[in-house]
């Protein structure tokens, strides 16, 4: 094995069930709060934006929930995935560190999205839907959608946030290949589109308004359109567990065990997807793995946000969740890691975080791109500005480790390539990126602009 690059997988190794992280850790889940009310939401409440099957998964707590035979069938199309060792980086970084990535990027539509997106389109067709809403920020969330809705019969309108539907032309026409409708967000399809751009017309567009606009759709539909949503809450980071259950196998035939496992995060679903069946093995197996969380200095929502009850968009039409937040209200910088430009952080994953259980750096933009350099003149993939966060803390570990002398085993998710991202490349090659932080005046103003909620 001392030469393998590649530790590939068989379709029967694909999971047949998710893992539900609730089960086993020591956190007691916080209400979902009406926006409206600011009482506890009721099935009722949540099942105009949702189908049943995952309103029960979403307040699950059973430990394994079965994948459904038909969509294994269609994860069949690329998982496994592979878990490859970066050899060469290892050798360019000259570090006794072992560096292995999960690479996500091997699914039609580019990303690991795509492990949620084809049972949120199945379990709405099961229930009769025939149209779907959602947001996309770099357009991986909506691409995956775009697909599976297109493959399940559904159709399908997006709102994606105008900085990247300006920068990123190409993931507008993949989702229009997979026949859905995509439009700038803010717009002037929706009350709370127009809103904004009365008051900004220049706006560049946010995550938190791009789900404004694609719940505000689902929820004045009387029943006809139903809302997916790519990251955030429970039965999402459920369904990307899959990453972390085949890359426990893929470990076992290296013959190793990683003391460290990374994932950018913006909600939350592909860090969790890979931490989450880990985590577990430290719960309940005794392993010590390091668990990390690497967001942006732009947008940092766990390493200098508030831990509180904040709603989930900017038009506070969203269930209101206990999470790691900037403010429902936040405008992050034009970062160009579109998909990470998020107020808040999954539920789950700020209840694991506040406890202690998983630790959460904030690296910066040119930081990053630098890292995704590194790689692909190494590795060969040019990686989504997402997955390079990744890339950025795998590298400063593996350096850490050389500088202790000591062999680490570092294991990170490279959760989409980027190939539509050529023209955020192009500012790096010119010297056009710039690094863009946090702004310090803000962090106290974000207690005084989250909803009064007294749980």
């Amino acid at each position: 094995m001392t030469d393998t690059i590649r530790f590939n997988l068989g379709e029967s190794d694909i999971p047949k069930f998710w893992y539900n992280i609730l089960a086993d850790a020591d956190i007691a889940p916080a209400p979902v709060l009406n926006p409206q009310t600011l009482e506890p939401v009721t099935p009722e409440f949540l099942s105009a934006l949702f189908p049943m099957a995952l309103i029960q998964q979403e307040i699950s707590t059973e430990r394994y929930i079965e994948i459904p035979a038909e969509v294994r069938d269609v994860y069949k199309l690329y998982r496994p995935t592979p878990l490859i060792r970066a050899r060469q980086l290892e050798k360019k970084l000259d570090t006794p560190a072992h560096i292995y990535y999960k690479y996500e990027g091997a699914s039609p539509s580019g990303s690991h999205k795509l492990n949620t997106a084809i049972p949120q389109a199945f379990y709405n067709k099961v229930e009769g839907v025939h149209a779907m809403t959602t947001e996309t920020g770099a357009g991986q969330w909506g691409s995956a959608l775009a697909m599976a809705c297109n493959f399940m019969g559904i159709s399908l309108e997006v709102f994606m946030v105008k900085v990247s539907y300006l920068a990123k032309p190409y993931r507008r026409i993949l989702m229009e290949m997979y026949e859905a409708e995509v439009f700038a967000s803010p717009s002037d399809r929706t009350h709370s589109g127009r809103a904004i751009l009365e008051k900004t017309p220049d706006n560049p567009g946010s995550l938190g308004i791009a789900i404004s606009e694609a719940v505000e759709v689902a929820a004045l539909s009387g029943g006809t359109k139903k809302y997916g949503l790519g990251s955030v809450l429970n039965h999402v980071l459920l369904h990307q567990t899959v990453i972390g259950e085949e890359t426990l196998k893929q470990m076992g035939l290296a013959g190793e065990y990683p003391d460290v496992v990374i994932g950018c995060v913006g909600g939350g679903s592909n860090f969790s997807g890979i931490a989450y069946p880990f985590l577990r093995e430290n719960l309940k197996n005794g392993q010590r793995t390091r668990l990390v969380a690497v967001e942006p200095a732009a947008t940092p929502s766990i390493t200098r946000g508030t831990y509180a009850f904040d709603y989930g968009d900017t038009a506070k039409m969203a269930p209101i969740v206990k999470m790691f937040t900037l403010g429902s209200d936040f405008i992050p910088a034009a970062i160009h890691a579109g998909g990470l430009r998020y107020h808040g952080m999954a539920p789950s994953l700020s209840a694991l975080c506040d406890a202690g259980l998983i630790d959460a750096i904030a690296v910066h933009q040119l930081g990053t791109f630098e890292a995704a350099a590194i790689f692909a003149r190494t590795e060969g993939i040019l990686p989504a500005p997402e997955s390079a966060h990744a890339i950025r803390a795998a590298i400063d570990e593996a350096l850490q480790a050389k500088e202790a002398g000591e062999k680490r085993v570092i294991v990170f998710n490279l959760s989409g390539h980027g190939h539509f991202d050529l023209s955020s490349y192009e500012n790096y090659l010119s010297g056009a990126l710039v690094d863009y932080t946090y702004p310090e005046e803000a962090i106290s103003t974000i207690e005084e602009r989250l909803p009064k909620v007294s749980y």
